[in-house]
């Protein structure tokens, strides 16, 4: 698997609102996977996530996160894996309406919840079908 950054192909695939699975570690040492709504920014994955999410406390406990992004079909994806670096609280759900107008043309309906936003910092990643060599 490269390093980061990744190629101009891949970033412009990831900048693109597709549909995405994050996957976070259980104490016992085993997956958990979740469709996720995500933002790709310089380099970085946004993700939020409602206080009552188990995700949100195995990344409290265990930052190690990998994110799959689909394209069109699922052959074509791109795994990013790393580390959360930071969680915080969501204030005035800035950073969920940013995510629900990236996928949808409204704000977030639930203005009650607490929500969190973690920052994901890749250190590695791969893609299917293999980005092309320059």
């Amino acid at each position: 698997m490269p390093p980061v950054p990744v190629p101009p192909d891949v970033d412009a695939f990831l900048a693109k609102p597709n549909p995405a699975v994050v996957a976070t570690i259980r104490p016992d040492g085993t997956p958990h996977t979740a469709a996720t709504w995500y933002d790709w920014e310089d380099g970085r994955v946004l993700l939020n996530m409602d206080e009552s999410r188990v995700r949100l406390g195995y990344l409290r406990a265990n930052p190690a996160v990998s994110l799959t992004v689909l394209g069109d079909d699922w052959y074509r994806h791109v795994t990013l894996l790393g580390n959360v670096v930071s969680i915080e609280e969501d204030e005035g759900l800035r950073d969920i309406d940013r995510l629900a107008l990236r996928y949808s043309p409204n704000r977030y309906r639930d203005r009650t919840s607490k929500r969190f936003s973690a920052w994901m910092e890749p250190e590695r990643w791969y893609a299917w079908p293999p980005p092309a060599r320059g």
